[in-house]
């Protein structure tokens, strides 16, 4: 969000700005998610017009979503759930700062959603914003209960296709790291003793190029990042990840990481649900030119 005021303490502008308790936003500051122009802030600086002021918050607030008219790719509906296919671009739920655009005001534009999270109704499960691909999305209480506890138990199969940089060796491989917040930077995660979680991340190899690799992975965690955490730690970053990557962002599109199938069986029927949906244009076009 761009700052309209100018020399007002900022803590004080984010509270009116956003709505929230001078109090939660002097949290958001001190837990350090709010930058001011990329830099970390502190409660008593003072604002600058035009300054770009950026929240990342894990932390619950209390937020009116308005329903939006955004175009969606509905690949399956019942009267339980929704399996979208989810734009790379797309926010999946508001955040500080961020109300508007996101999944989130999509769906609640045309469907009735469970409200386990009255920030997140629907969502079981989040795609990184400019990750593409298949989400499955609880219309109500029940089956949102039940769907989180099936991905607990590792009862929901998600695969997921990226290209990443270099050439790696093996055909197949496990990657176990604890993923917890990076200490010096808020925006990213982090292979961590402090704060974190387990992970475990499987892959094999599709295709290799002259100095990229093509992979599957299959998730038995669902950390903030996992992916793209755990392949930049074993030196092979996500191609054109602006957080985790070797080099520069080349294109507008993000990094080139894609949910390509879920499957489950449907928390009421007990049918099988398989969804497949091909890669984003730009993804297909970059592999094409690396065949080439």
């Amino acid at each position: 969000m761009k700052c309209e005021k100018e020399r007002i303490r900022l803590d004080l502008y984010l509270s009116e700005a956003l709505g929230l308790s001078r109090s939660k936003v002097q949290k958001l500051i001190k837990e350090k998610f709010v930058l001011v122009d990329g830099k970390i802030a502190s409660s008593h600086d003072m604002t600058k017009l035009g300054s770009e002021i950026e929240i990342i918050s894990d932390l619950s607030f209390e937020q009116d979503i308005e329903p939006e008219d955004i175009s969606l790719d509905i690949i399956y509906e019942d009267d339980d759930l929704l399996i979208i296919n989810k734009a790379s671009g797309m926010v999946v739920h508001p955040a500080p700062g961020n109300y508007t655009g996101t999944l989130v005001n999509a769906l609640l534009y045309r469907f009735q959603l469970s409200h386990q999270d009255s920030i997140r109704p629907g969502i079981v499960h989040r795609l990184d914003k400019d990750t593409s691909g298949l989400m499955v999305v609880a219309k109500n209480d029940e089956i949102h209960e039940k769907l989180s506890d099936m991905i607990a138990k590792k009862e929901v199969e998600r695969v997921y296709v990226a290209l990443v940089d270099g050439v790696i060796p093996h055909a197949t491989g496990t990657i176990e790291v604890p993923i917890g917040r990076d200490v010096e930077n808020r925006q990213k995660m982090a292979v961590t003793e402090i704060n974190s979680k387990a992970s475990r991340t499987h892959f094999k190899v599709l295709e290799r190029f002259s100095d990229m690799t093509f992979v599957e992975c299959k998730l038995d965690t669902g950390r903030t990042h996992q992916i793209r955490v755990s392949f930049s730690y074993i030196g092979y970053p996500v191609f054109n990840d602006p957080l985790y990557g070797k080099r520069k962002k080349t294109t507008p599109f993000g990094q080139f990481l894609h949910s390509k199938s879920i499957r489950f069986l449907h928390p009421r029927t007990k049918e099988e649900i398989y969804f497949e949906v091909d890669m984003p244009k730009e993804m297909q076009d970059k592999l094409k030119e690396l065949e080439r």
